[in-house]
């Protein structure tokens, strides 16, 4: 009898303790399994909004100038006259050196001189001619004599024209290697000169790529000299060979540079843009996932009687906490933004706030496609 009274007590016990959890289980079921009179659950609201995604390719380039060349001299002689300053903007044609030219002036007047005695000659001998006093034969020695003087003048203007050195484009003259007195000779560097209104982005990505990028497409750079600043331009040419050791293709990208802030040597992180495209976006808080599926929980409903339904969605790209969507929502969908553990489909919710913006052309760039980073 004692056994039994303590088994009986025993269970009497566990009766207890079944009813007094089953009743604190019904006080605290959620608003959802309430029936009726259920409570709505206050929730955050997130409105999708479109942004622009794409793939993209990252490398590092290093900028060169549209144009360059290093000024020199064609002949020895010493400076006479320096015509420009460090860093000076110059246009096409205009004057840079020049060189000593008192020997080749002097021959020059000679040139000249013996040009216009032998037009004189010329004038008297078709006047004998005209008149018969003077043979056939003197005409023409006397017109192989103007074109003898005239080829010497053109030749030493020519040997002139080489002592004065003009810049082949427009562009910006870098330091200065010389000062007036200074012998030059052929090959010897006197300035540089880069045209820099475009400047020319050459960058390497592995072969893998290659069938990615095609000329036209957008590229974004940026530089450690201006970090709030990004680069836009375009992809201009891709290498028609392939480094047979590192195994990369050459892509020169072009970008405006009318405000001269990049000059040539700078190194750039490069990211090309691909498939760039307008898609609904949300946070990655508003995601659940089960397995390989992912879901949101849309709101429907007016405020008072909105209730939530559970969506299943296709994501794409993602950039920091804003992730495409490619299926299963539209621009003005409202979902729930933060705290969807909390729901269930078909509950009622109570908007406390809203987030997001349902206008379009939002701009968001999303996470590399792959990075393709390689040496200058």
């Amino acid at each position: 009898m004692t056994r039994a009274a303590m088994l009986i007590a025993v269970l009497g016990v566990f009766i207890a303790m079944t009813v007094i959890v089953a009743v604190r289980s019904l006080g605290d079921a959620s608003p959802a399994q309430r029936g009726p009179g259920e409570q709505a659950l206050p929730v955050s609201a997130y409105v999708v909004g479109e942004h622009t995604f794409a793939d993209i390719v990252e490398a590092l380039g290093t900028a060169r100038a549209n144009e360059t060349v290093t000024v020199t001299a064609r002949v020895s002689d010493t400076l006479s006259r320096v015509a420009f300053d460090s860093g000076q903007s110059v246009e096409a044609g205009d004057i840079l050196v020049e060189l000593t030219d008192t020997e080749e002036a002097a021959d020059l007047n000679e040139a000249r001189a013996t040009l216009r005695e032998a037009r004189r000659e010329l004038d008297r001998v078709e006047d004998l001619i005209e008149r018969g006093i003077a043979p056939r034969q003197r005409l023409d020695e006397a017109s192989a004599a103007v074109e003898r003087a005239s080829a010497r003048v053109s030749s030493i203007e020519a040997q002139l024209a080489d002592r004065i050195i003009r810049a082949p484009f427009s562009g910006v003259v870098g330091l200065r290697e010389v000062s007036v007195g200074s012998l030059v000779r052929p090959g010897d560097p006197i300035v540089t000169l880069d045209d820099t209104s475009i400047i020319k982005l050459d960058f390497s990505v592995p072969e893998r790529f290659l069938s990615t990028l095609d000329p036209g497409m957008s590229i974004a750079a940026a530089t450690s000299a201006y970090p709030d600043a990004v680069f836009s331009g375009e992809i201009a040419q891709i290498s028609s060979r392939i480094d047979p050791v590192t195994r990369t293709v050459t892509v020169r990208a072009e970008i405006d540079n009318t405000d001269r802030r990049l000059r040539p040597g700078q190194l750039m992180t490069v990211e090309v843009r691909r498939d760039e495209r307008a898609s609904p976006a949300i946070p990655g808080a508003a995601i659940t996932r089960y397995l390989d599926d992912s879901f949101v929980f849309v709101i429907e409903g007016e405020e008072g009687s909105a209730r939530v339904r559970q969506q299943p969605v296709q994501l794409g790209r993602q950039n920091g906490d804003l992730i495409e969507v490619t299926d299963g929502l539209m621009a003005g969908d409202r979902i729930v933004g933060e705290g969807v553990h909390r729901v269930r489909s078909g509950m009622p919710v109570r908007i406390a706030e809203t987030r997001g913006a349902i206008s379009s052309g939002g701009s968001s760039r999303a996470q590399p496609l792959a990075a393709a980073t390689s040496n200058p």
